[in-house]
């Protein structure tokens, strides 16, 4: 075959072509594989947890599921507010500033929350992932110190405040974790950042 009879346009023309028809291709091709990587439904539920705060009396703690973990709210008295200060307990803390915790920026306070009268926290001991029992009451067997109120951990002797920061000589390394939640209103929470 002769050089002469090659069209140059023809052959770039071919060429385009099947560029085109190629990268067409490897977009449909990669599609399925981009959308595999956005979350499902399912995590997108569960990414965050709505509480209706409008049943929680003062005093009282409700337990919700967020991302497979139970976190308590609870609705905190005047007369617990109150134990957060007291220097009978912020003595015995060993973070009462909440400097090492697990916790958003807004809950860097005494209060670890955005709101005083609401605490919000993961309900796992960080020493080794039990859960402790609430209780609120001052006086009782639950702390060699004086004991105001708060969270005790039965597996390893952990005691844990009115706003879960963890007493001198528990095991527990570190304040109880708070996750990311804001206040949609007045009687309505969200727990988690929401997606997207």
């Amino acid at each position: 075959m002769s050089t002469d009879s090659v069209n140059p346009n023809r052959r770039r023309f071919l060429n385009w072509t099947a560029g085109v028809v190629g990268a067409v291709g490897v977009g449909y091709a990669a599609v399925p594989f981009i959308r595999s990587m956005s979350p499902s439904a399912a995590v997108m539920a569960e990414a965050t947890t709505t509480v209706d705060l409008s049943k929680v009396d003062k005093g009282q703690r409700i337990t919700v599921m967020w991302q497979g973990k139970p976190v308590w709210v609870v609705r905190r008295t005047d007369e617990m507010l109150e134990t957060l200060e007291d220097p009978e307990v912020t003595d015995q803390l060993k973070d009462p500033d909440s400097e090492k915790s697990e916790q958003p920026e807004f809950a860097a306070n005494e209060y670890r929350s955005r709101e005083p009268e609401w605490l919000v926290m993961i309900a796992i001991c960080t020493h080794l992932g039990c859960i402790p029992s609430y209780n609120p009451e001052s006086g009782g067997d639950f702390w060699s110190g004086a004991w105001k109120g708060g969270f005790f951990c039965p597996c390893h002797g952990s005691g844990y405040d009115l706003a879960g920061r963890v007493m001198e000589g528990s095991p527990a390394p570190r304040n109880m974790e708070v996750p990311y939640y804001e206040f949609l209103s007045d009687s309505e929470l969200r727990i988690g950042e929401p997606m997207g």
